[in-house]
């Protein structure tokens, strides 16, 4: 996913040590009016996650974005309702993709800009990065993009019905490098198995990674999935896609001497 560095952060009262007429009770929302804390509540499980919820410092504008747009285009993932993409979107949209994992939101943004009939469900748990695409798509004047607070599995499984989907996005998502870790990496036969329901057929499942063994471990699932097939006639990995920016991340990743892989597979 994408970073970015942001001036001027200021932190929410909530630490151990901030006053104690400034300390927010646990569960408590940072934002009062946006994303929940913990949207999930009863629905939470225990099995392994692959995604580390970060508390970070949010800057007055992202805190400004959050407070004013995440009644209008926020959603906490609860579990508890089926959604109606069409009406999520006010009809607005041609089509409906899901983004996992969008950083601080500047390549969502631009590709919401570049294709105004493509709905963008974005999902992710970082708060400095929810507010920061809102604001965003606010200053852009973009009205086909909703943030999503929480677990995407829980989304996928229990809030989205079949076939809802045109597409489904994962850029940069944490490769866990270490070997113990391996099992935290969302693109599993099991997540595949899942997000493949939620995909109309043709629908196409896109992922980008500059972690080379991620790449390969990708490589060898989607292959080996019933339900996917490569776009690539070679079998291989996919040339980046006009509509996918280069992100900052990536710019970082490239810097660094990573080859950065996409893969393109689509639904049977």
């Amino acid at each position: 996913m994408s970073e970015s560095r942001n001036p001027a952060p200021v932190s929410v009262p909530a630490a151990a040590d901030a006053p104690a007429e400034l300390r927010r009770p646990k569960g408590e929302p940072r934002f009062p009016g946006g994303p929940a804390a913990d949207p999930a509540g009863s629905h939470h499980e225990r099995r392994i996650r692959s995604f580390q919820p970060r508390r970070s410092r949010v800057t007055p504008g992202q805190a400004d974005a959050l407070q004013r747009l995440w009644p209008k285009w926020g959603l906490d993932i609860d579990g508890h309702s089926v959604l109606d993409l069409a009406a999520l979107f006010d009809g607005g949209v041609e089509r409906t993709v899901l983004e996992i994992g969008f950083g601080m939101g500047e390549a969502t943004a631009q590709m919401a800009a570049d294709d105004p009939a493509t709905g963008i469900l974005a999902v992710d748990v970082h708060t400095p990065g929810q507010g920061n695409l809102l604001g965003l798509a606010d200053r852009a004047g973009l009205d086909n993009v909703r943030v999503a607070n929480g677990d995407a599995i829980i989304l996928l499984r229990e809030m989205l019905t079949p076939d809802a989907l045109d597409g489904v996005r994962v850029y940069f998502p944490d490769p866990w490098p270490k070997s113990r870790h391996h099992k935290r990496r969302l693109i599993q036969p099991d997540f595949l198995t899942l997000v493949a329901t939620r995909m109309r057929p043709g629908a196409v499942l896109h992922c980008a990674t500059d972690w080379e063994p991620y790449a390969e471990q990708m490589l060898d699932v989607l292959t080996a999935h019933p339900d996917f097939e490569n776009t690539q006639q070679d079998g291989g990995y996919a040339p980046r896609p006009a509509f996918r920016p280069l992100t900052r991340f990536e710019g970082q990743g490239l810097d660094k001497g990573h080859a950065v892989h996409d893969l393109l597979f689509a639904r049977r």
